[in-house]
Order: C-alpha cells, then sequence, then structure tokens
C-alpha cells in the first residue's frame, strides 16, 4: 500500500476528531487540510512512526496546538486567518478534552493516545479524568431519541439516563418525534434517520429545527443518506454498529460546544 493510500484510510477518521475538537465540519476541515500540506512537504513524518495512523494524529496535533488559546494566533500552514475557521479559536479544545477525544471517541489505547499527545500514560488519564469531570458539570440535558429499533431505543435510553441526562420520549416515526418536541424542546436530538414507518428521521429533524436550534447526532446504518440529504448544523454522525463510548464522547462534545456558544452569545449581547 502506498503512502497516500495509507494516509486516505484514516482522513474520515481524522476528520470526525477535528470536527469534535472544533465543533463544525468545515472548521475541523480546514485543519486537516493543513495536515495534509504539512505533510507533502515533509512526508518524512511518517516514516519515523510505524503506525500511519498515530504519526498523521501526531502531526495534526501539532498544527492544532501551534494556534494560541490567547493573544494573536499563530495560524496554522494552509488557514486563511480571514476565514470563518478562526472565529472558532475560542472553542479550541484544551488538552484534557483532547485526551478525553482521542480515547472514548477514536478508540486509541492509552499508549497510542499519550504518544499523539507526546505524554506518558499516566499524564493521560489524568487528563481523561479532568475532561469527564469538565464536562459532567457541564451538559445535564434533556434528551429526544428517534429510534424505531426497540433494543437500540432501550440501550440509548439507558447510556444516557447513565451520563446524567433526562429521556424526553423515544420517537419510533417522524409524526411522534414532531408531537414529542412540541411538548417540550430537547437540548439534544439522538436520530435514526430511516424509521419503522418508511419515514425519515433527517426530515424529522430538519421540520424541528426551523422553529429551534438544537445540537443533532445522527445514529444509523444508512450514513449516505445524511451525506446526499439536506444536513442541519450542528449536527454529528456515528455509523451503526455503534460503541457507547462513541455515543458518550459525540454526546459531551456536541452539548459542550453548545453551551459555549450560548456563552458567548450572551456576553456579546
Amino acid at each position: 500500500m502506498s503512502t497516500s493510500q495509507s494516509v486516505a484510510q484514516h482522513l474520515p477518521y481524522l476528520r470526525r476528531y477535528a470536527r469534535a475538537l472544533s465543533g463544525s465540519q468545515p472548521s475541523g476541515d480546514a485543519y486537516v487540510a493543513a495536515t495534509l500540506e504539512a505533510l507533502v512537504q515533509d512526508p518524512k513524518v511518517l516514516e519515523d512512526n510505524a503506525s500511519t495512523r498515530i504519526a498523521l494524529y501526531r502531526l495534526f496535533t501539532k498544527i492544532w496546538n501551534s494556534v494560541a488559546l490567547n493573544g494573536r494566533p499563530t495560524v496554522a500552514p494552509g488557514i486563511d486567518p480571514n476565514q470563518p475557521v478562526e472565529r472558532h479559536l475560542a472553542q479550541i479544545a484544551p488538552l484534557p478534552r483532547q485526551a478525553f477525544l482521542l480515547v472514548a471517541l477514536e478508540g486509541l489505547s492509552e499508549d497510542d493516545a499519550a504518544k499523539v499527545l507526546d505524554i506518558d500514560v499516566p499524564k493521560l488519564r489524568e487528563l481523561v479524568e479532568d475532561s469527564g469531570r469538565e464536562l459532567a458539570a457541564e451538559i445535564a440535558t434533556d434528551v429526544l431519541i428517534i429510534e424505531d429499533e426497540t433494543f437500540i431505543a432501550l440501550d440509548l435510553e439507558g447510556l444516557v439516563e447513565g451520563l446524567g441526562h433526562k429521556v424526553l420520549g423515544v420517537a419510533r416515526t417522524h409524526s411522534e418525534a414532531i408531537a414529542l418536541a412540541k411538548v417540550k424542546r430537547p437540548g439534544i436530538i439522538l436520530a435514526d434517520i430511516q424509521l419503522a414507518d418508511g419515514s425519515s428521521g433527517l426530515d424529522a429533524v430538519n421540520e424541528m429545527l426551523r422553529t429551534f436550534e438544537v445540537p443533532v447526532i445522527f445514529i444509523t446504518a444508512y450514513p449516505e443518506r445524511f451525506l446526499t440529504g439536506e444536513r442541519p448544523e450542528p449536527a454529528f454522525l456515528i455509523a451503526k454498529p455503534f460503541q457507547p463510548a462513541t455515543v458518550s464522547a459525540v454526546l459531551s462534545q456536541a452539548l459542550f460546544f453548545e453551551r459555549n456558544a450560548k456563552r458567548r452569545e450572551r456576553k456579546a449581547s
């Protein structure tokens, strides 16, 4: 397998990670593009590590962390400081959140996550614990689940409640979802796309978002329908079958960015 082929197979996962860090796909993709440009300029960065994925994530991390959280940022290669991505600088995740996502969302071992962040394993564990405490204090909310498969819905309900959230209800169809959202607006929506009666969870979400804004996580066996349809923002995508840790990580990150955005809006008003 060529270097380009090896890198290409890891790009969807790097884009997912970048999106979770930045809070939007365009912002995350700008940093992924900068990583690829740096790789083209110096391909040797992949030769010093047995794992292409770990080397790629290490390079991304160096570029990500080259942007200062305070004062004037040092703009990463390939990023125009006049573009909207720079307006997300205040949202850049601190080191604890990077550690949390590498382990919970990306599924890296502690050893590999520590290599990506250039720290030791005890430090990584400390950072993950710090992030967990931070997120737990931030994100409790009401959740609407749109899922027609009973056992999956039960799994999601248990997972959500285990994280300290309240489930408003479980909808199996487009009409049930709309009815539940009218009773009380959720703080986040977990939605399948293909529903029991042939209706679309994507259509239901888009209809809801015409009247209120809320982050959405689509959990589906048909990710191509999300990619080709009218996609709401902010929205995240998890393919079935899913790992509970992945749902937990994405749910936490979606709510964290939503809360931070609202805080900034209040300060600006």
